[in-house]
């Protein structure tokens, strides 16, 4: 199936390339998360009229997603929590942990940006955890968890 890329797309184009792709990476993802569009006449015609609005809106988000990596570069995350005797975690610290104490902190960060490689943090001890901000942009914070008195 050909589509018509509206944004930025990892490992498949950016803006205004025409792909292929299969039919159901296109139906149920690409599509209706508004990142492409069918590659036929009447959509081409509707992209081009949009084209230089599409440009600038992702222009403006990378200059964001660029700001905001640079107020986490500097950032030290500190979760307290319960935890036993030994180090180990009573439950975990998961994503929506950490997005929810840098959001505390006063910097927008979303679950889905927040990247575990290891899984959720199950031991107390300093982690270096990785961010993606945006297809172009990736950052990291250091979180320190530490044991609740």
């Amino acid at each position: 199936m050909e589509i018509i890329l509206l944004e930025k797309v990892a490992n498949l184009g950016v803006l205004g390339d025409r792909v292929k792709v299969k039919p159901g990476y296109a139906r149920n993802f690409l599509i209706p998360k508004g990142k492409a569009l069918t590659a036929n006449a009447a959509n081409t015609a509707r992209f081009e009229a949009r084209r230089v609005e599409l440009e600038q809106v992702a222009t403006e988000a990378l200059a964001r997603a660029k700001a905001r990596a640079e107020q986490l570069a500097e950032l030290i995350v500190t979760l307290s929590v319960k935890s036993g005797s030994e180090g180990r975690l009573f439950g975990s610290v998961g994503a929506a942990d950490i997005a929810s104490a840098v959001a505390a902190a006063g910097i927008e960060l979303l679950k889905h940006e927040v990247r575990l490689a290891g899984g959720p943090i199950r031991q107390i001890g300093e982690y270096d955890v990785d961010l993606h901000l945006h297809t172009e942009v990736q950052s990291q914070i250091r979180v320190n968890v530490i044991a609740e008195n």
